[in-house]
């Protein structure tokens, strides 16, 4: 069941968007060599209860920390630790979602750390571009596919593959809801898209052609590509406008 949000909830919407927004915003700087991911996810908790707000991945589903950060080849739900450190080349992703008056905003962005290598630059800013393809294709009245379609069409001329276990959500009063959002064309997105509908697109995108990934087996979290290749990710909660998306989790200054 999709849930349509009025006017009152999609103005909470907005509110917890803007913070998540400005959660990256004021971590960016400290995302830098020399810096524990640790660091960085007390941070963000500070930052988080500094402006009244909750934590949404502490604790869901027994995930031990504030926020996700993952390195090169991890996709997606890297556990904060004092043992990961930042170094030259590295790119990584910060992943913050905020419970603000009991609605969600979830964003993220990939990094660059110090001299990264032109090729992993490029993966980096085409997945960027790959999300806004993406939100760019959210029309009411159009389905929820266009959005895979419009990042597969960008992304494929690239070599690159787009992780297919994990996608983009509904989300509003709950962190997960109704639709899944699929990064490539799928008739299983078969949804017409209707304004006050809110979701998150978050394509993952890896180096190389495989699209396989794997869990840890240690943590039960840690989702890296298979094939060891580099993964980069950028994601934004949008509401279905009538015009077409407004991204909620996004400033004046934001640069993502």
């Amino acid at each position: 069941m999709i849930t349509i949000k009025n006017s009152k909830e999609i103005e909470k919407m907005r509110k917890a968007g803007k913070l998540a927004a400005q959660l990256l915003d004021d971590i960016e700087p400290f995302v830098q060599e020399g810096v524990s991911t640790l660091y960085l996810n007390d941070l963000c908790e500070e930052f988080t209860q500094k402006h009244g707000a909750i934590s949404a991945p502490l604790n869901y589903g027994g995930f031990p920390k504030s926020i996700c950060t993952s390195i090169n080849d991890v996709v997606c739900h890297g556990i904060p630790s004092e043992k990961d450190i930042l170094k030259d080349g590295d790119i990584i992703n910060v992943d913050v979602t905020v419970i603000l008056d009991g609605f969600y905003g979830d964003t993220s962005r990939t990094f660059m750390i110090g001299n990264v290598d032109e090729k992993t630059k490029s993966l980096v800013n085409r997945t960027k571009n790959a999300l806004y393809r993406g939100i760019d294709a959210v029309k009411p009245g159009k389905y929820l596919y266009e959005v895979g379609r419009a990042i597969e069409q960008y992304i494929s001329k690239f070599g690159y593959s787009i992780v297919r276990t994990y996608g983009g959500h509904g989300i509003g009063n709950n962190f997960h809801e109704e639709p899944h959002v699929l990064h490539h064309f799928s008739q299983e997105n078969k949804i017409r898209l209707r304004e006050g509908m809110t979701f998150t697109i978050e394509p993952m995108i890896n180096m190389e052609k495989s699209y396989g990934v794997v869990t840890s087996s240690i943590d039960g979290w840690t989702v890296t590509t298979a094939d060891g290749s580099t993964s980069a990710q950028f994601e934004h909660t949008i509401l279905v406008g009538s015009e077409g998306a407004e991204i909620l989790t996004k400033t004046a200054n934001s640069k993502n």
